[in-house]
């Protein structure tokens, strides 16, 4: 490929131009469409998803002029935020992160505080007057970097930006984000973007924090702020499951500007998609910022009562309603079930992806693929759960952690599966249950001893159900047939599904 060809592969996400997810991966996209809006979003800039197969198709290198428009759109995020890359004072420090057109909840690598080292270290430490963040920001970084790229970080910044933005490029094939396409049939995707942003710090003081929220229930639908918040962390905290966060509404408690704020935010970004939206946020020295915004993974009975509720509140049309519900998510609400009696639970965490799970308590993944490849049910209990889990997710009745909230990977993997989740549990949950039959209800957060019968849920079935009955009534106007019942529902969007499907 020429030099003039590969110009314009790096793309500032400054909002003055419209770019597309095919063109920037939506992550790229979404934060190109908030500055847009006017929203406090660090500045940022992408490599176009276009360079991964160039990446690939060329042993694994990035083409000299790319990193030429990299060096240059960083001069850029240097001026905007008044720091210097490796600089001797105020360096910058910033953040690497995937994103393809489809977005893929991590499954692929992301490295956080890049560009610090020793000795910047004890720059940003005399310069805050602040030597345990700057060494916790410090081993973060060495930790993340160390692990994702393979090698120690070099001292010189450009050359561990330069290797991280390669690392990224080569997640795009790790045995994750492949699983997880093949489990979704995503087969017509490039590959990833990567996104340079400037960092800011969620573990910097009293004042700082990190949190994931959604415009509205992602288990249950309902139209109210939900989501989860730690303060003097990091994002990847709490997506990671590696520690359990509290409840947003702590966040109005300790910040309650910022929970307006947050919430206002939430309704504009919820208002231009004109869907539910998932937001990855951070808070330093009680400054908040958006680092990320989509549309969120929902179960499926959330995905009925948002549709409905849209259409109730003229958002969305009846037709778009019912193109946003699945074939998949209709089965699933119609099969719903709940415990038929409660004994004495063996353990309880936060009900993360509501349904019921059978199977043995299996802790270690080997095991548990072993397992599952012989037929036997596995349930998946972890101390948290990471990318590096899902393809075992994927063969699982259930997965239980110790650690972690409503909001982490594992919880909207489970969630957009349908896979019974609950997070949370505590300590020794995972000694305790190992090797034992056991019953996991996603909805109650409690997992019971042995097999537990299951009865069906009464309100999915009733015409009383004010959701189903919406659906129905509008699938059948537009089927221009009697409202049906779930069942047939459930082959009118078959139907919807195929006729919208390219001929092939």
């Amino acid at each position: 490929m020429t030099l003039e060809k590969l110009a314009g592969m790096v793309l500032a996400l400054d909002g003055r131009r419209e770019l597309t997810a095919e063109l920037v991966g939506s992550k790229a996209h979404n934060l190109n469409r908030m500055s847009a809006l006017g929203m406090p979003v660090p500045p940022a800039f992408t490599i176009r998803v276009a360079v991964c197969p160039m990446y690939h198709g060329h042993g694994q290198t990035l083409p000299k002029s790319v990193w030429e428009e990299v060096l240059s759109h960083l001069s850029n995020l240097e001026r905007s935020v008044g720091r210097a890359f490796g600089g001797q004072h105020s360096p910058l420090l910033v953040s690497v992160r995937s994103g393809a057109a489809h977005s893929m909840p991590g499954m692929m690598d992301t490295v956080l505080n890049l560009g610090i080292t020793e000795r910047l270290r004890d720059v940003l430490a005399v310069e805050t007057g602040d030597a345990c963040w700057a060494s916790n920001t410090w081993e973060r970084f060495h930790r993340s970097y160390t692990a994702i790229v393979g090698t120690f970080p070099p001292p010189d910044p450009r050359e561990q930006l330069r290797a991280a933005i390669g690392a990224v490029f080569k997640s795009w094939f790790s045995e994750r984000a492949v699983a997880y396409r093949e489990r979704h049939g995503i087969n017509d995707l490039l590959g990833t973007a990567v996104t340079v942003q400037a960092m800011v710090f969620g573990n910097r003081d009293d004042r700082s924090g990190t949190g994931v929220v959604f415009s509205r229930d992602p288990v249950l639908g309902k139209p109210e702020l939900f989501g989860e918040w730690l303060s003097r962390a990091q994002g990847e905290d709490v997506v990671s499951g590696e520690r359990t966060p509290l409840p947003v509404a702590a966040l109005a408690e300790e910040q309650p500007e910022n929970y307006r704020l947050l919430t206002q935010l939430a309704a504009r970004l919820e208002a231009d998609a004109q869907d539910m939206v998932d937001i990855e946020f951070t808070i330093e020295s009680g400054r908040l910022y958006l680092l990320q915004a989509r549309v969120g993974k929902r179960s499926a009975r959330a995905a009925a009562r948002i549709a409905v509720d849209m259409v109730t509140e003229g958002l969305i049309s009846e037709s778009t309603a019912l193109d946003r519900i699945t074939v998949d998510q209709a089965r699933r609400i119609a099969q719903e079930t709940v415990i038929a009696h409660e004994p004495v639970a063996l353990s309880r965490g936060i009900g993360a992806a509501p349904g019921i799970g059978v199977g043995v308590a299996v802790t270690d993944l080997g095991e548990a693929n072993r397992l599952a490849d012989q037929g036997v049910s596995v349930v998946l209990i972890r101390p948290s759960t990471s990318p590096d889990d899902v393809p075992t997710m994927f063969a699982a009745t259930a997965v239980v952690t110790e650690q972690g909230g409503s909001t982490s990977h594992a919880a909207l993997v489970c969630r957009e599966l349908g896979l019974p989740c609950v997070v949370g549990c505590g300590k020794g949950t995972a000694d305790k249950l190992a090797g034992l039959m056991v019953t996991v209800d996603g909805s109650t957060g409690r997992i019971y001893p042995g097999v537990i019968p299951p009865a069906v849920t009464p309100g999915a079935q009733s015409a009383k159900d004010r959701v189903i009955e919406s659906l129905t009534t509008w699938a059948a106007r537009q089927d221009a047939g009697e409202t049906p019942d779930l069942g047939s529902l459930t082959e009118l969007l078959a139907t919807r599904e195929r006729l919208r499907s390219p001929q092939k």
